[in-house]
Order: C-alpha cells, then structure tokens, then sequence
C-alpha cells in the first residue's frame, strides 16, 4: 500500500513536469498561429506564474480542509483540462483564460504533493521525485517537436499532454482511499537534521490552519524564504541566459552554445538522480550547504577569461550538478526546521516564493544586461548565490543555538 501510493506521486511527478516547457517549446509556431508578437509569450508565464503563486499561498487552508489526495485529483483534473483548452483555442485571449485554472492547478498540486512527501518519506525519494519532475519537462519539448514535424499542429500536443494528464486525474480520484489509510498508518518521517522548534511554533488556529502571518513570522522561515528565491532565481536565469551568454561573450557556436545550455538542465536531472543515493547520510543541511557551493564553483569556471571555452562550459554543467539537491532539500528540511503543524502553510510561501523568484529575476537581468553587458551575468550570479548560502547557513546557525539551548534545560538535573 505504502510502496503503491509512492508510485502514483512518482508518475504524478513526471505529469507535474510535462506541462513546463510547452509554451516555450511551441510557442515559435502558436505566436504566427495566433498573429500576436513574439513577446506575447511573457503575457502567458505571467498568468500561469499568477495563478501558481495565489494557489500555492492558498495550498494550506485548502489542503487542510478536503485532503491532500483531494487536491492533487482536483489540481490535475484542472491542469488537463486547461492544456486540452489550449488546445482547442482560437483566439490568443482564450490562452489566456486557459492560462488561469492552469497556473492555479499547477501551484496548488505542487505545495500539497512537496508537503505530503517531506512528511512521509525520506530524502532520497524527495531527490528522485524531482528528477522524475526533471524527465517530464524534458520529455514534452520531444511531443511538441514531433507534432509539429508529422503535420500534426502544435494543438495535438496540447491534446496529448491533457489527455496523459486526464488519465492521471482518474488514477488519483481511484486512489483516493489510499491516501486516507497511509496517512493512518503513517511511518515517522526520518528526522536529518533537527527536531521541530516547538519553543516557537504557533498556537494552533480554531480552525486548524496556519494563517499566512503567522507562518512568515515563525523564526527562520524568513530566511529560508531568501535562501528559496535566490536559488530558484539562480536556475531560471541560467536556463534563460546561459547561451545567449556563451555565444556573444565566449563567441562559442549558437548550436554548441545550445547543447550545453540544454545540459545545464540534464545536469540537474542527474544531480538529483545521483544525490538521492546518499541524501539520507549527508542530510538535508549538507546537501543545500553543498548544491550551493558547488554552483559557485560552476560560475567561477563560467567567468574565467580563459583563452579556451572548455571551462566555461564546464562550469555550466557543474552549476547544474549543484542546483540539483537544493530544491528538493530545502523542501523536504521544513518539517524537522519548523514543525509538521506549520510544514504545509510554510512550504505554500516557499513555492510562492520559488515562482517569484523564477519570474522575475530572469527579466530584471535582462534589463541589467541591456544596460550593463552580457558580460555581467557571472556577477549576477555570484551575488544570488551569496545571497542563498548566506540566508541558509543563517538558518543552521539560528537552530542550532535553538537545540543547544533547549537540550542544556533538559540536562540540568532536579536539585535534592
């Protein structure tokens, strides 16, 4: 039963992950479909990024009121039908409206199933389910491509998609009894790294949920909210500007520019992959310490002006090995940081934190790279990741004081 439940989340990973890159892998052919400019494609990021921030600030209250198993069936259903809408759409306008209930299933899906595995598994299968995420996103790019070479339209692989998501959809509503008993007969959650901070976990809400005030006033979520924006603004950016990078300020051939800026994401793929052997030896504290230092390494490669471009493109795949355990650490670490109690409310802000992370820094580069040079880009990174494994180890340190000082009251023996 429990190794059952644990394969639906880790195909409902890989259907998390096959919507991602869909917009961008058809939209050179949906943008003269639709005769809108090129640019338009940021009007669709925004309100899908929308919708997923609103629903992942929501994700709490509405997982505590109808059950994660609920959500996840609710959220996909929502994802499906938005992706087969998109497919049957017209006119740019209905993207947009198709684009709301999307961004909102994705969100909400995504806190609720990050949540429910930090409770219940161990580090490796947080590791491994985002790999899993990695496989999704890399295979929709291929049906979008396939579809439009066979004179099939990119439409048919919207439809494709919503369809294999639809069918997940009625595999969770299936299995819904299942979530139900594992969450009975839960197994304790293997604790890494710290017990939950129960001299500053807030007094439970009437109504059973962690309001949003409260859980960003807990001490130390504000930290590992920065540590989450930096990080997600590192990997975004990277996928964004990395070749556009190699080809003007290392004069590196477009394709080959390319190819390694796609390995970047294989990077982390892999990463994951390989990081979940040991995850559970190393600790969740480790591999966030590590993933960044490993990133910073990578961009010192990438900025080396070094006659040859092997470094540079080294330093790519290097920073992609580094992102790899972060995410996954950083969420599966918010039970035993925080408590399982506030562990669902805080891990909703992380997500919105994530997309705005995701969201907005590519762009402010752009705008900086405009101004500034491409050249800039190494240094951008560099501070984002400061900014990461600073706001990170500021959290170590804060619970470590925590745990000292609580374990000190409970070795002070009674006078007689």
């Amino acid at each position: 039963m429990y190794a059952l439940l644990l394969a639906i989340i880790y195909v409902a990973f890989i259907s998390l992950g096959l919507p991602d890159a869909l917009v961008g892998a058809g939209w050179p052919v949906m943008h003269g479909h639709f005769g809108v400019p090129v640019a338009y494609a940021g009007i669709l990021t925004m309100i899908i990024a929308g919708g997923t921030i609103v629903s992942s600030l929501l994700s709490e209250r509405v997982t505590k009121r109808f059950g994660v198993g609920l959500v996840t069936a609710v959220s996909v259903t929502m994802t499906a039908a938005a992706l087969l809408g998109f497919a049957f759409s017209g006119e740019f306008w209905m993207l947009c409206l198709w684009a709301i209930p999307f961004g909102l299933g994705a969100g909400a899906v995504d806190a609720a199933l990050n949540n429910y595995v930090a409770l219940h598994y161990a580090a490796r299968h947080m590791n491994w389910l985002h790999a899993f995420w990695g496989v999704g996103a890399s295979i929709s790019p291929f049906i979008m491509g396939y579809a439009i070479s066979a004179g099939l339209g990119w439409s048919s692989a919207y439809e494709t998609v919503g369809l294999i998501q639809a069918g997940l959809a009625v595999v969770l509503v299936v299995s819904l009894s299942l979530w139900k008993k594992v969450d009975r007969r839960r197994p304790a959650r293997a604790q890494q790294d710290a017990a939950p901070d129960a001299t500053t976990a807030p007094e439970p809400h009437p109504s059973g949920h962690v309001p949003l005030r409260t859980a960003i006033g807990i001490p130390g979520v504000k930290l590992i909210l920065g540590a989450f924006f930096a990080y997600c603004a590192i990997e975004s950016t990277l996928i964004l500007w990395a070749s556009s990078y190699l080809v003007t300020q290392r004069d590196i051939d477009p394709a080959t520019a390319a190819t390694f800026a796609a390995l970047f994401l294989l990077g982390i793929t892999a990463g994951r992959f390989l990081s979940g052997f040991f995850a559970d030896r190393v600790g969740d504290r480790a591999l966030i310490r590590g993933g960044f230092l490993v990133v910073a390494a990578g961009v010192v490669l990438i900025a080396l002006p070094l006659p040859t471009d092997g470094f540079a493109l080294t330093g790519l795949v290097l920073a992609g090995l580094g992102c790899a355990p972060i995410y996954p650490a950083i969420v599966h670490s918010t039970p035993a940081n925080f408590g399982e109690r506030n562990s669902q409310a805080i891990i909703g802000i992380q997500m919105a934190a994530a997309y705005t992370g995701s969201t907005v820094m590519p762009p402010v580069f752009g705008v900086i790279a405009a101004g500034i040079g491409m050249w800039i880009l190494p240094l951008y990174l560099a501070v984002l990741v400061a900014i990461g494994l600073f706001m990170s180890e500021a959290l170590n340190r804060r619970q470590r004081r925590t745990a000292a000082t609580e374990a000190l009251h409970i070795r002070v023996p009674a006078k007689r």
